[in-house]
């Protein structure tokens, strides 16, 4: 266990004090908060719509901003002195449309794009001024009439009831799914690469005079894994501050924080089953040139799991197809947590999961801990897997 510690403390201190670290850390955390700053500023621009009004025509335009209001589509109306000043106004953009012609040839004036909804709101305004006069020359009152109708409602049941959450959930799911992803595609890469260098450079043969090849390999995978680990939880911290202090996110903190610690916990069991076949895989080349020949088809096991949950999670987040994958323990690191984050993984699911995901590391600890054991010592052609397992 000290031979563990000793190289996992190497490689932590080495990876820690890299330019790389310092300089990929701080991208992405100001590409973050580029997004949630924009994100920002153009969810502050989404505000009412300015609306010009003459004087003296302010009846139909009160009845439209409240047929606005209820279609989601707020408007503010300002008075112009005539329709002359009201078409400069919306012309130089100080203003959104322009409401003139009242009453007999009503129109909205933009600049260039009509606004749909707008339009819509006053054609349904017009339509029940004319009704009202209609009812007015027929001898009936119109607000009677409102009175005695208005009663009439069609009544809704749901069978299933929704979340009003669920967006927010499918967007931490979906991060979740994306920081997974990448930070294991990246820690893994890593692990390998570290080990063809040390390879190649012949590192490999001092290092293994003085520790045994099994405490080598753990102690790289348990490093490297801190690093990586240290990255994922300062990125998703200040993203999730970030957006929480914005107001796009509105979980509650308790789901926030137990979908944050999920990734976590299956950072961890990842990292270890991914990190491993891609230094075990990694031992049986020289050269750089050649990893990706033994890496790609791992990554691909990694590529899979991240397109189910993108493509199919957010359409359908009780698929059958998506509940199978997240048991198989290749998946599970990707999968299982962007269901937990869905609510919809039952917890019997998710003990299957980390119980088959154990498993299967230890599998892979032992199966992968031979290969590297087998294969690091030997340069020049690529190792067969099979001489690498045969290999005493």
């Amino acid at each position: 266990m000290n031979s563990v510690l000793l190289v996992a403390r190497r490689e932590v201190l080495t990876r820690l004090r890299s330019r790389a670290f310092v300089v990929g850390t701080v991208s992405i955390i100001a590409i973050m908060a580029a997004y949630i700053g924009l994100m920002t500023f153009l969810g502050r621009q989404g505000g009412s719509t300015a609306v010009g009004v003459p004087a003296g025509d302010m009846a139909v335009a009160r009845q439209l901003q409240v047929a606005s209001a209820q279609l989601g589509e707020p408007i503010e109306l300002r008075q112009v002195p005539d329709a002359a000043a009201g078409e400069r106004l919306v012309r130089d953009g100080d203003l959104d449309a322009l409401l003139t012609g009242i009453p007999d040839a009503v129109r909205l004036v933009f600049k260039q794009e009509p606004d749909d909804k707008l339009r819509g709101a006053l054609e349904g305004v017009l339509r029940q001024r004319a009704l009202d006069d209609e009812m007015t020359r027929a001898g009936l009152d119109p607000s009677e009439v409102l009175a005695r109708t208005s009663g009439a409602h069609v009544a809704v049941r749901s069978l299933e009831s929704t979340d009003p959450l669920r967006g927010e959930r499918l967007a931490v799911a979906i991060v979740s799914g994306v920081l997974l992803y990448m930070f294991l595609l990246m820690g893994g890469n890593m692990v390998a690469q570290g080990v063809v260098e040390e390879k190649s450079s012949r590192v490999v043969e001092l290092l293994l005079s003085t520790i045994r090849p099994t405490p080598l390999l753990a102690g790289k995978v348990l490093g490297i894994g801190a690093v990586t680990l240290l990255q994922l939880v300062v990125i998703t911290a200040v993203g999730a501050t970030g957006a929480a202090a914005s107001g796009k996110l509105s979980v509650p903190s308790g789901a926030l924080s137990g979908s944050l610690l999920g990734t976590v916990a299956w950072f961890l069991l990842g990292f270890a089953l991914y990190a491993t076949l891609m230094a075990a895989g990694a031992s049986l080349v020289s050269r750089q040139e050649d990893l990706q020949s033994v890496v790609g088809p791992m990554t691909m096991l990694l590529v899979a799991p991240f397109v189910i949950g993108v493509s199919v999670l957010p359409a359908a987040p009780d698929s059958a197809l998506a509940e199978v994958l997240s048991l198989v323990p290749l998946f599970s690191p990707v999968l299982m947590p962007m269901r937990i984050a869905l609510g919809v993984a039952p917890l019997w699911e998710v003990a299957l999961s980390v119980v088959l995901t154990l498993a299967a590391i230890g599998l892979v600890l032992r199966t992968g801990a031979r290969i590297y054991s087998n294969a690091v010592l030997r340069t020049g052609a690529r190792v067969r897997l099979r001489d690498a397992l045969r290999a005493g």
